[in-house]
């Protein structure tokens, strides 16, 4: 619990609009103490073992929103760290970022092969420096240009400490190794994962990084049993159960496993919410969905915190 309590103040350090005057003085007195423990120290003392407690299921888990590329909205441009810090204003949120590498072999953060959509260059990412990518700016969702840079994988590492926890979406041409590098000489890992499509990936991954959490892909029991044979302890994995929403004992399979699951509500799943109001995204966690990778992280986290609270500590550290 010590552990847990560590990980919920390190994300109350996202969410300025929380007040403590919610909170008994002991519990303020303690997220203090841990928050300033957590950021002097950049979660260096037992950090990763904090990362593996925190991603341990319980049954008064702390449901959350994934921004899915940051979390873009008008003005705030995907992969940007601008985009990052204005989801945090709103919410204690896991950052999901993509990353891609410069002819240089810079690692920054891109979607897209191309960077014609989101700046204002155009042609390959891999035929272009990345100091011809330094003279680029952003576009947003509506194609608006804004004066943000592309930003490089260390210095969203650099900005997450102490802020937001982030899952890694490493684009096919990127060495894993350039990645687990970056990771280790930014000391991230204790609030990094990185995400594997497959079986295979995850296996190569943890062979390269035991220590490191990993968001890996399991949809139904029979994926369940094949992540099984990798050899990977669950202890290591956060499980995404794609873009569909999974039946409840489903979920519950993986809860018993201590497994938290993120469910892609991004795509349709969004616009269903759009439709019919955001208190679907309740609904989701209220089947046991943990956390809600999503383009709309702001709406659904304010769905979420309309749940009706558990009596445990560690929710009312997470209340706004």
């Amino acid at each position: 619990m010590k552990n847990k309590i560590l990980w919920i103040a390190f994300l109350l350090l996202a969410c300025g609009s929380c007040s403590q005057k919610q909170v008994e003085q002991q519990a303020v007195q303690t997220v203090e103490s841990t928050v300033e423990l957590a950021v002097n120290n950049h979660i260096q003392v037992n950090g990763i073992e904090e990362a593996r407690d925190f991603y341990t299921w319980t049954s008064d888990r702390i449901p959350m929103v994934s921004a899915h590329r940051g979390g873009p909205y008008p003005g705030f441009p995907e992969n940007a760290i601008e985009t990052f810090a204005n989801v945090v204003k709103y919410t204690p949120t896991i950052i999901e970022l993509d990353v891609a590498m410069t002819k240089d072999s810079v690692l920054v953060l891109m979607h897209d092969d191309k960077l014609d959509r989101t700046t204002t260059g155009s042609g390959l990412i891999s035929d272009a420096t990345y100091e011809e990518i330094q003279a680029l700016f952003l576009k947003d969702e509506d194609g608006t240009i804004t004066d943000f840079k592309v930003p490089t994988l260390e210095e969203a590492l650099i900005w997450s400490r102490g802020k937001a926890l982030l899952t890694v979406d490493i684009k096919q041409s990127v060495p894993y190794e350039k990645i687990i590098e970056a990771v280790r000489k930014t000391v991230s890992e204790a609030h990094v994962a990185l995400i594997a499509y497959s079986f295979a990936a995850a296996k190569k991954l943890h062979r390269m990084a035991p220590e490191l959490m990993l968001s890996v892909t399991i949809r139904n029991e029979e994926e369940i049993e094949r992540f099984e044979e990798t050899g990977i302890p669950w202890t290591r994995v956060i499980a995404f159960t794609g873009v569909t929403e999974r039946p409840q004992e489903f979920n519950k399979a993986l809860h018993e496993k201590g497994v938290f699951t993120i469910l892609g509500v991004l795509g349709n799943l969004d616009k269903s919410a759009i439709a019919h109001g955001d208190q679907l995204y309740a609904s989701f966690v209220q089947k046991g969905a943990d956390i809600l990778a999503t383009d709309r992280p702001i709406e659904a986290a304010a769905a979420i915190k309309t749940l009706e609270p558990s009596k445990s500590n560690k929710s009312k550290y997470f209340k706004k």
